[in-house]
This record gives structure tokens, C-alpha cells and sequence, in this order.
């Protein structure tokens, strides 16, 4: 892998991701940075800055968890939930470099937390799932697993080795400044090597192949993920320079991509009971539909 050039800012480009592999150590990765759909995200509701970074983490995390997907058409969803926590329900999800994602919380039990509250303090006693949405197949494949850690970055580690027994390193990186808001993610996976006869290497989280490439992706610093000026080549280049090859391939361009329209809210609508649709129309013969997503109102006639 020769090094690539150091880029400026504008050459570097937001909001996409770059993704990777490392054949002789049975690895795979992706990097991601995300600008200006972070912002338009962020943008549609009031969040105090402890939401903000929450959000800017778990939309991190949704793109590059949702670029593993090989097939086009399909999602993945990532939520967070507890029943009694300050944060009630995190949402996100990503389909063909969309992503799109929700917060929703308790504002004056969370202003009481002070500025920096930890996982715990905002969910308490929560979990996580991910959900994989084939399209192409149909099948659907979903992991829940304890709210654990100091970071939702550490939770995701947890699902893959508990529900896929895929050894995972994440990082997440968030710079917020009068600037603007901009957030860097890494994920590295060590993958089975498949063939019959041979150990399947997932199921051992200390294998020194994966030791190896674990050591070298966790040296990644918070600064170089969040740097405008370092490209997603060059800061791969950086970590695994040292490596026979590694072979890196331009991903998804990304976008905010709410999926709310008027004539889907009527679709969902519509396949209620007229007693039911009665029941929600206003005093104008209107279903008024908030999507939290976009925080914008919809007027259906149902």
C-alpha cells in the first residue's frame, strides 16, 4: 500500500465512507467522516449537546455498520432503548448511503446531569439491537444485547461478539465547535477464514492475527479521525502501512435520507378501520403524522 497525498480539506471531502481490507490477516474495516449531513441531522430539533454527541455517535456507528451490507436495497437499524431512562428510544438507520436518525429524551431530568453525563446516566438499564434487513432475500437478521459500557462504540463491540462472534474493534471521535459538528468512526473485523477442516476464526477473540490488526487500528488517535485535512486514505495508510497489502475501495457517498412522504403516511393510514381513521382525524378531517426523523408535520386525508 503506498502512501497516499496529503490532501486539503476540499479535496478530502465529508461524508463518505472508505472501506478496507487486509487479506493476509483474514481483516476487514471501514472509516467514515461525517460533515454536513451530520449537521442537517443534528439540525432538526433543539438537542442540548449531550444529545447532540450521543446522536453523532450512533450515526457514526449506523454508517458504518450499514455499509457491511452487500445488498443495495437493504437497511440496518440500530436502536437504543430503556423504559425509564433520561434517553427512552435511540433510532437510526442507513439504506443505500442514506442515514437518518432520532433522539428522544427527558430535557429536564437530563439538564440536572450536568454537561457530561455517561451512557448510564442517560439510558440506565437499557439495551441494543441491531437489525440487518435483506432486501434481496427477505431475511431478516436482529441482535439485542445489554446497554453495557461507556459508549455506545463499546456496546456495538459487545453485539458482534456476543450475537455474531465476530471479533470487532469501533472508535468514534466527535469534534463540536463554533464550526460546526464533525465525526469520525472506525470499525475493524476479523473474519473466519471458512474453509473445511480449519479453525473458524471468529470464535477466538485472541487470535494473534486479530491481536495484531487490533493493536494497530486501536492506536488510531481522536484528532486524525476528525481532521478535515487527512483523508480516509491516508489515515488507513497510516495504521497499517507496515502490512504486505491492504486494499482500500471508495464506499458510499452518504446523505440524510428521511423516507417520510405524504402518500406513504396515507398508505400506512389507510390500511386501518374506518373506525380507527376516525379516530384520528382532527376537527378538519385531517391525520396530522410527526415524523421525529425530520421534525416536520404531515396533513393526511384519510
Amino acid at each position: 500500500m503506498s502512501a497516499p497525498a496529503h490532501t486539503t480539506a476540499g479535496e478530502t471531502g465529508f461524508d463518505r465512507v472508505l472501506s478496507f481490507t487486509i487479506a493476509e490477516r483474514n481483516a476487514r474495516g471501514r472509516v467514515v467522516r461525517l460533515g454536513p449531513v451530520l449537521e442537517t441531522i443534528l439540525s432538526a430539533h433543539d438537542y442540548p449537546p449531550a444529545i447532540k454527541h450521543l446522536l453523532a455517535e450512533a450515526l457514526v456507528l449506523t454508517a458504518l455498520l450499514g455499509s457491511l451490507l452487500k445488498d443495495d436495497d437493504g437497511q440496518l437499524t440500530m436502536q437504543a432503548q430503556t423504559e425509564s431512562g433520561i434517553v427512552d428510544l435511540l433510532v437510526c438507520d442507513y439504506r443505500a448511503g442514506e442515514v437518518r436518525g432520532y433522539v428522544r429524551h427527558d430535557a429536564e431530568r437530563l439538564a440536572a446531569l450536568g454537561n457530561n453525563p455517561s451512557l448510564h446516566a442517560l439510558f440506565g438499564q437499557g439495551y441494543l439491537a441491531i437489525t440487518f434487513d435483506l432486501a434481496a432475500s427477505g431475511q431478516r437478521y436482529q441482535g439485542i444485547v445489554p446497554l453495557e459500557g461507556d459508549s455506545l462504540s463499546r456496546a456495538v463491540e459487545s453485539y458482534f461478539a456476543q450475537s455474531e462472534q465476530v471479533p470487532t474493534l469501533a472508535r468514534v471521535a466527535i469534534r463540536a465547535d463554533g464550526q460546526g459538528c464533525i465525526a469520525g468512526g472506525l470499525l475493524v473485523q476479523h473474519l473466519a477464514e471458512g474453509e473445511e477442516g480449519r479453525e473458524r476464526l471468529h470464535v477466538r477473540l485472541d487470535h494473534p492475527e486479530w491481536e495484531h490488526v487490533a493493536a494497530l487500528a486501536g492506536s488510531i488517535r481522536h484528532k486524525e479521525l476528525v481532521n478535515p485535512d487527512l483523508s480516509l486514505e491516508l489515515l488507513v495508510w497510516r495504521l497499517f502501512h507496515e502490512e504486505s497489502e491492504v486494499r482500500v475501495l471508495a464506499g458510499p457517498q452518504l446523505s440524510r435520507g428521511c423516507r417520510c412522504s405524504e402518500a406513504h403516511f396515507a398508505d400506512v393510514i389507510g390500511r386501518f378501520p374506518e373506525d380507527e381513521r376516525a379516530g384520528m382525524r382532527n376537527e378538519a378531517g385531517l391525520v396530522v403524522v410527526d415524523c421525529a426523523f425530520c421534525s416536520r408535520l404531515f396533513e393526511i386525508t384519510a
